[in-house]
């Protein structure tokens, strides 16, 4: 089962989601890391994570964390009969704040603690020795509250704007124009804060947007992906289906089938669900 967690205050702008979970599942498969305008932190309880981004066979090894940037490409995450652990959904501003370096430094990457954020190594440790998702949850709160206490990082105002306009759909050039920038220059700050470019931001937050909606639709009877894709801001349903080959690597009619079941046990860390 899956955990919510409700994020405090003081880390709303730091962590979109906390999540603890603790998955039977049907047997060993793999599940899809979808691309997010989040960065994903995992920590597992019990066995380590199997995970390698997809068709990069190199990038796959088992780790007691993980620290993931933005990325173009789905992941993938191997398991067993049972998965355990908590995982957290982090802000650009979070990265700085709480992992003290920027996003960027981390895109395109699945670093554990030791390598990224060597001040954190203990958390995997401390973690096993909590009795359930709830005490991990409660005991990652306060250490991430202490190291907020102690930071003093920020992102700069018209790039967090920036940032947030782009993850909300709006479109290249009038993000530019509302936070005053040229194009050349917004991408240069955006790409140097989080690690993509400003339209691949974009593609990513539409993406997930998209999933959502394919899951609420999927819940309540069979969703229209015409209509996952207008409500999107897709060209249509052929362009939505080119950007789920592109970006995770399979259709949406694909990802429903054989992803559903989990997304349905456990909420994942992020807005999107």
């Amino acid at each position: 089962m899956g955990d919510r967690w409700p994020v405090p205050p003081a880390l709303r702008p730091h962590v979109l989601g906390m999540v603890g979970y603790d998955l039977a599942m049907p047997g060993p498969g793999v599940h899809v890391g979808m691309p997010s305008s989040s960065l994903t932190f995992v920590l597992p309880v019990g066995e380590p994570l199997d995970v390698g981004w997809a068709g990069v066979p190199a990038s796959r090894r088992t780790r007691w964390s993980t620290v993931s940037g933005l990325h173009t490409g789905p992941a993938e995450i191997h398991y067993g009969h049972r998965q355990t652990g908590v995982q957290l959904a982090l802000t650009p501003l979070g990265a700085r704040t709480l992992l003290g370096l920027p996003a960027g430094v981390l895109a395109g990457e699945i670093a554990t603690l030791d390598e990224a954020v060597p001040a954190l190594s203990d958390l995997p440790d401390r973690l096993s020795a909590c009795d359930d998702p709830s005490a991990r949850l409660a005991m990652l709160e306060q250490r991430l509250l202490a190291v907020l206490a102690r930071s003093d990082a920020s992102v700069r105002a018209d790039v967090g704007h920036a940032l947030a306009a782009l993850t909300r759909g709006t479109g290249v050039q009038r993000t530019a124009d509302e936070v005053g920038l040229s194009r050349r220059h917004l991408a240069t700050l955006v790409r140097a804060e989080c690690g993509v470019s400003p339209k691949e931001l974009h593609r990513i937050a539409r993406l997930e947007r998209s999933r959502s909606v394919l899951v609420s639709a999927a819940r309540t009877g069979r969703p229209s992906l015409a209509g996952v894709a207008a409500a999107c801001g897709y060209a249509d349903q052929a362009h939505l289906t080119r950007e789920w080959h592109a970006l995770a690597g399979c259709t949406p009619t694909t990802w429903l089938r054989e992803e559903l079941p989990f997304v349905q046990d456990v909420a994942a860390a992020d807005p999107g669900g």
